[in-house]
């Protein structure tokens, strides 16, 4: 049998022996103590994503998975979920979940206590707020990082406890809307042109509420671009209802304002209005690719880019809209709102 230490091709002279000498111990396995080839490559991180009755669902799947990305993470695994009693869950779980499962290849399980086996992270889904407090429980029982489509939860007092129950497990968990990767919203703190933030009036719908405050399931879309520019601190807020007219004012501690005038009907796409020290500028919508990119940061690093206390209040101030309403305009306070919330629990 030929000797392929002997061999003549492995045996050049000049400055090209060494490289070539490397070549032949990586071809023939000669010498080199180097990890295989599949060890050397990339882990992926397995997502599994908990409520299939969402667009969403498709979004995320389409881009997490698509080679051409190159997320290093994959959804392998799913459950669900559903309401009943929520037109807009169950006209849609069926398309969603049979997409998933035959154009995507995604496995769909039983449960997810089962779900978690399967993955390293987890995308609560579920286009209905009602039930993510129960189904977050099981995934940060598990240890599993977890990112909370909104809305995060159909009650303050559940948003609170997801987060002080993620804290108390020490487990990675965040939510946002997509807005806050909108164009001309991320990066309005810090745009020279700009100067300093003085004040952001959004637009947004109340129209599409059902089983939750007024503007949890679409005025969080331009709530959220608010708390993106504003940034958090807000004190108080007011609800003004008259005729046509549905205004909600926030007063930050420092003395600033934001807005929301709610355009009432569908799921309208509105500007961002955003004033500064130099100028005033106009954000918008960029579709859900940032959201997405920012997810997959998230679970490759294990940092939230949103902290637990920001969510809070952008959830404080939506309900804090509507105890203004309930008395007539009045004046809420956000932290008092947030005591009361934890003290329930």
């Amino acid at each position: 049998m030929k000797n392929p230490k002997n061999d003549s091709h492995c045996k050049p002279a000049g400055r090209a022996r060494a490289a070539i000498q490397l070549s032949c111990a990586l071809l023939l396995g000669i010498g080199l103590n180097l990890p295989a080839f599949a060890q050397a490559q990339e882990k992926i991180f397995r997502l599994g994503i908990i409520g299939l009755d969402t667009t969403h669902v498709i979004a995320f799947t389409s881009h997490i998975n698509n080679l051409k990305n190159n997320t290093g993470c994959k959804v392998v695994a799913a459950f669900p979920g559903g309401s009943p009693d929520f037109k807009a869950s169950a006209d849609r779980i069926g398309k969603f979940t049979a997409d998933l499962r035959d154009k995507h290849g995604v496995e769909m399980v039983a449960s997810i206590e089962e779900l978690c086996q399967k993955v390293d992270g987890v995308l609560l889904e579920s286009v209905d707020g009602r039930p993510h407090l129960a189904q977050a429980r099981p995934v940060i029982a598990a240890g599993k990082p977890l990112f909370v489509d909104k809305p995060v939860a159909a009650s303050l007092e559940d948003v609170v406890e997801i987060f002080r129950l993620a804290k108390e497990k020490n487990v990675p968990i965040w939510s946002s809307s997509a807005l806050r990767y909108g164009k001309g919203v991320a990066g309005a703190q810090t745009d020279e042109a700009l100067g300093k933030v003085v004040g952001c009036d959004v637009f947004g719908s109340s129209s599409w509420a059902e089983h939750h405050p007024d503007l949890y399931l679409y005025g969080i879309h331009p709530v959220e671009g608010l708390f993106t520019v504003m940034g958090p601190g807000c004190e108080q807020v007011r609800r003004i209802k008259a005729g046509g007219t549905d205004l909600v004012i926030g007063v930050w501690k420092d003395g600033r304002i934001g807005t929301f005038r709610d355009l009432r009907t569908g799921k309208p796409a509105a500007p961002v209005v955003i004033f500064g020290t130099k100028g005033s500028s106009t954000g918008q919508s960029s579709g859900s690719t940032g959201l997405i990119e920012g997810v997959v940061r998230f679970f490759k690093t294990g940092t939230p880019p949103v902290s637990a206390e920001e969510t809070i209040e952008i959830y404080a101030f939506m309900s804090a809209a509507d105890a203004s309403k309930a008395k007539d305009g009045a004046a809420v306070s956000i932290s008092d709102l947030i005591a009361q919330a934890k003290r329930k629990r």
